[in-house]
């Protein structure tokens, strides 16, 4: 099976990073560095990576870009640098809170650094932030395995799995979250169709995960969003598994634009609906999703497609990137450390404390 990664790091710590450009696939498959925190930024607004770890992973590696570029040569004035340039990279989305998760991790090792070593030089700096980089990245690839181990029993042989956004390999620094349930059930042999909707405006479902499960040699079928609550009147859909960007602490959970819709009709038709994210996803400190900040996106995405005007000129657009689950329309969170069933705050709380 052939997993692409959607980013690496090339060489040491004064090395850069390489990321897959999704703003072009399928059609071309092409490689963008990224050298600065600027670029970075850029990569991230626009989407060229995208999907929650992959965008903590990126923004942990941009730290290690943000020391490079600090003039500062003694610890303490690279770590303002360094803050600095986190809150820089933190503005580029809203939502993932993978994002600003990578960022605080990788900024209480360099805090502490200088905590503890208060002559430290840049160069002492810059190894810390790198090795906490490199771990993130490495723990993200492991996440993904285990999030697959935990969750391949759901996808059935025969049955067929609707799928919304992408959340594999292209949105990850591993074989992704939901898609990896998918992967580890093809490894065990089991046949089953997935059905992708397209997930307007970005079309992330019919360019990246139609690309990744074919690659993988899983049957996968798309399908236009609006055609979603008929496919599973007609008895063809026995799963959804999407992934999250968000997830607050009575499970509300948020993913790209269309997954509410999804949640009802599954809840219309008595169909499990899964939601597989990893638990740097768990944003702990907000009680419910009405508390989950939603990026709103430029209309453009919306009135046009591939530089074709599909909208009238001066028609007003709405384009919010993402919506939010209700916990109780969720069957099961599953995460790199377990399943939690009907989710509550409860339920999560003692996940969480289990798992330590």
């Amino acid at each position: 099976m052939k997993i692409t990664s959607a980013l690496q790091w090339i060489g040491d710590c004064q090395g850069y990073l390489e990321l897959i450009d999704q703003r072009v696939l399928p059609g071309t498959w092409s490689k963008l560095v990224c050298r600065d925190t600027a670029q970075l930024w850029q990569a991230i607004k626009t989407l060229a990576v995208r999907g929650a770890p992959a965008i903590g992973v990126s923004a942990a590696y941009g730290l290690v870009l943000a020391l490079q570029q600090s003039k500062a040569t003694d610890a303490c004035g690279a770590l303002k640098d360094l803050i600095q340039q986190a809150h820089y990279l933190a503005s580029s989305r809203p939502t993932a809170v993978n994002l600003f998760w990578a960022l605080d991790r990788v900024r209480r090792s360099a805090e502490q650094l200088v905590a503890d070593q208060a002559q430290a030089d840049k160069d002492a700096l810059l190894a810390v932030v790198f090795a906490e980089a490199e771990a993130i990245c490495r723990e993200d690839v492991v996440m993904c395995q285990r999030i697959g181990e935990h969750g391949e029993r759901f996808i059935g042989e025969g049955c067929g799995v609707l799928t919304h956004c992408n959340a594999g390999a292209l949105a990850t620094a591993g074989q992704g979250t939901a898609l990896s349930l998918m992967f580890e059930a093809h490894k065990r042999g089991r046949s089953f169709t997935v059905y992708a909707d397209e997930t307007r405006p970005l079309l992330q479902g019919a360019r990246l995960t139609a690309c990744e499960l074919q690659r993988a040699g899983i049957e996968v079928k798309v399908l236009c969003d609006s055609m979603a609550g008929w496919l599973m009147k007609q008895g063809q859909v026995h799963a959804i598994v999407t992934g999250a960007d968000r997830i607050a602490a009575n499970g509300d959970a948020a993913n790209k634009i269309g997954t509410y819709s999804l949640s009802i009709l599954a809840r219309e038709h008595q169909i499990p609906f899964y939601i597989a994210a990893p638990s740097s996803t768990f944003d702990l400190s907000i009680e419910n999703g009405q508390a989950i900040t939603i990026e709103q996106r430029s209309a453009e995405e919306v009135t046009t497609l591939q530089g074709v005007d599909l909208v009238p000129a001066g028609v007003g657009v709405y384009n919010p990137a993402f919506d939010v689950v209700q916990a109780s329309d969720i069957t099961a969170l599953i995460t790199e450390v377990g399943v939690i069933e009907k989710p509550s705050a409860e339920k999560i709380r003692d996940h969480f404390s289990r798992s330590k």
